[in-house]
């Protein structure tokens, strides 16, 4: 494959094409399964009964991905969990129990297709040990790169202590950790237009990158490599006023943490999915090109439609559009 068709799209997002229904082995409902999945799309369904969404074929069928990465120039996707299906807030064995369902689907594709894929696995954050645990299978079962984990673990910032174990072995391991957001805060209240992913989404974001800053997580372990989702969230736009709080009330803001929030900047990768050209240049000149990886939420509709146009139509000079379309993934996934 040519330089120039040289394109890792790091935030992408699969299901398997046969979901059991959980509630059926747990006992208790609340998780998702996929209903009608054919060759013209699938529904996914609460086990309540309730609609969810619906997918397109290609967001479980492995060969319909490769064929739009053909047609888009992408030569690798980065494959990671649709968030829905973290299960944080179920049992915490039942949650390993999907975890390794959802792991094990994800081994057979990079099996079955390792010129073409990536993957990142899903854990049962919630426990600690048994996060640990997957984590450790997975990562010596040579598939996986890393794992996406969630903004927050049910409501628990992600800088809290009880985390700590799964970073130091995320470090040892070298793998790559993707954070996305999820279970966005103040939902019950953002119940029109749209909003929980246009406002809520971003803020998550920006949540988890605060929590890591000023809760020490990147000072304790500085190996940790980690990725944003949605280009940071609200977190680039809003990093003066950060800044400017840490200086003003440090007795609020650097209780845990006494470096400035500026110092990070560079230290963690963001994916590209901004949607705005001026937004991507202020990127590449706030973190620097090279934690700076093309990332489109394929294959759902709040992504970017045409993976890789962002980049391409962009006025950056070209070592830097080589840097956010491949070469910041394979330093971030590199092993």
């Amino acid at each position: 494959m040519s330089k120039l068709n040289n394109k890792i799209d790091i935030h992408t997002h699969i299901l398997p094409p046969e979901i059991p229904k959980f509630k059926d082995t747990f006992g208790y409902g609340g998780f998702i399964h996929l209903q009608n999945c054919n060759s013209c799309g699938a529904d996914m369904y609460r086990d309540d009964g309730s609609f969810f969404r619906k997918v397109e074929p290609n967001c479980y069928d492995p060969k319909v991905r490769i064929q739009e990465c053909e047609k888009f120039g992408i030569s690798k996707q980065v494959l990671s969990p649709v968030p829905v299906m973290f299960s944080y807030w179920a049992k915490d064995k039942d949650t390993l129990y999907v975890s390794k369902f959802l792991n094990d689907h994800l081994s057979e594709v990079i099996q079955d297709h390792p010129d073409n894929f990536y993957a990142l696995g899903t854990l049962p954050m919630q426990n600690t040990e048994l996060a640990c645990q997957e984590l450790k299978r997975i990562m010596e079962s040579g598939s996986f790169h890393g794992v996406e984990i969630g903004s927050n673990i049910n409501n628990i910032n992600l800088n809290h202590p009880q985390f700590f174990p799964f970073y130091e072995l995320a470090q040892d391991l070298n793998a790559s950790l993707f954070i996305h957001p999820w279970q966005m805060m103040g939902m019950e209240n953002l119940d029109q237009y749209w909003l929980p992913w246009l406002v809520g989404m971003p803020a998550e974001t920006s949540r988890a990158i605060c929590s890591l800053i000023f809760g020490g997580v990147f000072e304790r372990f500085p190996k940790l490599k980690v990725a944003f989702a949605h280009g940071g969230g609200s977190f680039p736009s809003t990093i003066g006023r950060i800044q400017h709080g840490h200086d003003v009330r440090p007795d609020l803001c650097a209780v845990d943490n006494p470096h400035s929030p500026k110092n990070y900047l560079g230290k963690f990768w963001l994916d590209t999915l901004v949607h705005d050209q001026d937004m991507l240049s202020y990127l590449v000149k706030l973190i620097g090109r090279e934690k700076l990886c093309l990332g489109t939420d394929y294959p759902f509709p709040l992504g970017e439609l045409q993976p890789g146009k962002l980049i391409q139509e962009s006025a950056l000079d070209t070592e830097t559009k080589d840097w956010l379309n491949y070469k910041s993934a394979l330093e971030w996934l590199k092993n």
